[in-house]
């Protein structure tokens, strides 16, 4: 794309010294990642300015810089991009900047079916399942990880080429108005809703204040969109009201081609489906509920059984994401996030193992739950005292947090001595190490800022480059 005709549809300025018709690649905001021939944003975080490393990235390979007029003057930015004949692109907010390029770029792809996925939980997941499904009878991209911020979402945009027959994307949220500003990006013509739980509740204030914000993902219907909600979610008429385009609800009783489900444990789940006896290898209600996400998606692209079979069988847990890691114990690692939906989930799914040896839960913060932090340790405290644990660790450092969790387990009168507490991730570790045996459950959850993944050599018995 080039650099003319990018700064012309976004109404910004254009200072060129590298002669006509010079275009970009790629897109970096990391002038350490920046390719020959990128265009580098020069966004301004709260920690670092990006205008400080234009003439680093220059250095690298950068054919041009998005930076803020501000910033002109201060940085002497002209001056630096004349001195190695490069391009400035001169917007008023290189965010913005950068979020209206990755639409004008995705306009240039009008064949290209985008899909946009969104929810407290299961985004990623239901992203791979689908991509897994529909790659195998479309050339499909999607965005990598979880690179679904206001950021993460435009850079993953540049990764669209004239091949691809579909995008598949997952939108995030860190704060207010983020998912509407993304779905303008995206402006996706299927959407999907995973649910509405109380991940950044911390953030919104309530379950209703998220399922508005969630609902934004379909604010750039105009007609034809089809938005794809959970059929059992407490949220969904909610969702559903106001949509400008075709509503479909999806679940378990949803599917004419959906038939036996049977329950495999830690093996995952056998499905049959139009005709395919499909073993799905990721365990738990919550993973059929990310694929039977998936499935929707697939039936709206559409694709084949055939494909349906293939894709799910490919799936495999991601990292923190309900791996099974099988050593001196079996531990089963989801700390890639908590809330208290999802803790209940994970507690539920080992609860109801038919387990011969003990079950041992370690239970890191969960985080981001702002007002509602104290409340739901209380709750998950007796959700743990009731549990089929031998023992739970409790890790973390917001103390009131832990705190209430232990005092809730205290009063439920059930078993209150199995419970050990501690902020320290060494004490948390010679502690288990001296308590697990061979043969033991170990269930690992919690937020991922508590990184609880680092006690998986110990627990295993493996080394660190085996359970990474």
């Amino acid at each position: 794309m080039d650099f003319t005709g990018l700064s012309r549809s976004l109404g910004a300025g254009h200072l060129s010294f590298a002669g006509e018709g010079a275009g970009f690649s790629s897109v970096s905001v990391d002038s350490r990642t920046v390719q020959e021939g990128a265009l580098f944003v020069a966004l301004a975080g709260s920690s670092s300015d990006g205008h400080h490393f234009v003439e680093a990235a220059f250095r690298a390979g950068a054919a041009a810089a998005m930076v803020e007029s501000s910033q002109l003057e201060n940085r002497n930015l002209a001056g630096i991009a004349k001195s190695m004949g490069r391009d400035l692109v001169v917007v008023d907010n290189t965010l913005r900047g950068l979020q209206a390029a990755a639409r004008v770029y995705l306009e240039r792809f009008p064949a290209l079916l985008k899909i946009g996925i969104t929810g407290s939980s299961g985004k990623t997941t239901t992203k791979e399942i689908a991509a897994a499904i529909i790659r195998e009878e479309k050339n499909t991209v999607m965005n990598s990880g979880n690179l679904n911020s206001q950021t993460g979402l435009p850079l993953s945009v540049f990764e669209v080429r004239s091949g691809h027959e579909v995008g598949i994307f997952e939108l995030g949220m860190n704060r207010k108005g983020e998912i509407a500003e993304l779905a303008a990006v995206l402006k996706p013509n299927i959407a999907l809703i995973t649910n509405i739980g109380s991940a950044h509740i911390g953030i919104l204030g309530s379950k209703q204040a998220i399922a508005e914000e969630k609902q934004n993902i379909f604010s750039q219907f105009s007609g034809r969109g089809i938005a794809l909600i959970p059929e059992d979610d407490e949220f969904r008429d909610f969702l559903a009201r106001g949509v400008r385009g075709r509503v479909c609800f999806y679940g378990a009783k949803s599917f004419e081609e959906l038939g036996e489900i049977k329950d495999l444990g830690l093996e995952g789940t056998e499905i049959h489906w139009g005709g395919e006896l499909i073993r799905f290898a990721l365990p738990g209600k919550h993973n059929l509920a990310d694929a039977f996400a998936a499935l929707a998606i697939a039936a709206e692209v559409p694709v084949g059984p055939g494909a349906v079979k293939r894709g799910l069988e490919a799936a495999r847990p991601l990292f923190g994401r309900g791996e099974i890691l099988r050593g001196r114990t079996t531990l089963i690692r989801d700390c890639y996030n908590a809330n208290p939906e999802s803790l209940k989930e994970a507690v539920e799914f080992c609860d109801g193992l038919d387990w011969p040896g003990r079950r041992v839960y370690v239970i890191g913060d969960m985080l981001e739950l702002g007002g509602n932090s104290f409340s739901a340790h209380e709750s998950a405290g007796r959700l743990l005292a009731a549990s089929a644990a031998e023992k739970v660790f409790l890790y973390g450092k917001e103390t009131e947090a832990s705190a209430a969790a232990m005092r809730a387990a205290s009063e439920s009168g059930k078993r209150a001595a199995p419970f050990f507490h501690t902020g320290d991730m060494e004490s948390l570790s010679r502690a288990l190490d001296a308590y697990v045996q061979n043969g033991d459950l170990v269930l690992l959850k919690g937020s991922r800022g508590c990184a609880l993944e680092q006690l998986s050599g110990m627990l295993t018995g493996k080394a660190a480059e085996e359970v990474h």
